[in-house]
């Protein structure tokens, strides 16, 4: 016996409108969402009420009590005074005065003077001598002086030393210098008289010859005689 369906509920025939009815609520549903109209809420009319009243608050002033110290306590009474009767012979001290009487005699003790040793200058040298020494016949100021005493050494030199030595003892052609050296005393007198130079023979000769400078005015300085430093170069031209 066949089972016998009825063609109306056959539900397959209906899938298309079903589909498209389905299609048609989803956009229905998206349309109403995007056409759907939002407002802010406006919070400033909320009637009477102020905010900044219910903010502000009212902050007690406070005051800071600074602790009193209480007073030091009095001094402790003193002890029991003891009254000294006036019959009682209280002890007195005596100051003794530190004059002297005239008719004590004081012992003195000697004074001994100490004798400020003399301040001893070294020799100076010529350049630097405050007052330079005098060679006889000299005149005029400090700086004439000094220069007179260079012009008469070198024309004392130029006259006694024996210039034609250095052509006997062989040497090279040209000039040669001796260099002299020599001290003019606190009593102005030439000593300590040495020479360098190219030969022995020449440096002898200029000793012999610094030797009979004539005695002069010792220089001084700070106002007392000291001896001063020459130095003296004899040029010799060999030919």
């Amino acid at each position: 016996m066949e089972i016998k369906k009825n063609p109306k509920s056959n539900l397959e025939n209906y899938n298309k409108m079903f589909m498209q009815l389905g299609l048609v609520l989803a956009l229905l549903t998206i349309y109403i969402g995007i056409e759907h109209k939002t407002f802010e809420r406006d919070i400033s009319n909320l009637g009477d009420a102020n905010l900044q009243d219910e903010l502000e608050e009212d902050i007690p002033i406070t005051e800071r009590i600074e602790q009193i110290k209480p007073p030091p306590p009095p001094p402790p009474a003193p002890e029991i005074i003891e009254v000294v009767e006036d019959e009682k012979e209280v002890e007195e001290t005596v100051l003794e005065s530190t004059e002297t009487d005239e008719n004590e005699a004081v012992e003195v003790e000697e004074i001994e003077e100490v004798v400020e040793e003399e301040e001893i200058l070294d020799d100076v040298p010529f350049a630097i001598i405050e007052d330079a020494p005098v060679f006889p016949g000299c005149k005029g100021s400090k700086s004439q002086k000094k220069k007179c005493l260079q012009e008469k050494i070198k024309k004392h030199v130029g006259r006694k030393y024996n210039t034609g030595l250095a052509g006997d003892l062989g040497l090279d052609p040209g000039k040669k210098k001796v260099y002299v050296q020599f001290k003019i005393s606190k009593t102005g007198d030439i000593v300590n008289v040495r020479a360098r130079g190219p030969h022995k023979r020449l440096e002898k000769e200029a000793i012999r010859v610094v030797k009979l400078l004539p005695k002069m005015i010792p220089g001084k300085q700070r106002g007392r005689a000291v001896g001063v430093k020459y130095t003296l170069p004899i040029t010799l031209l060999v030919e």
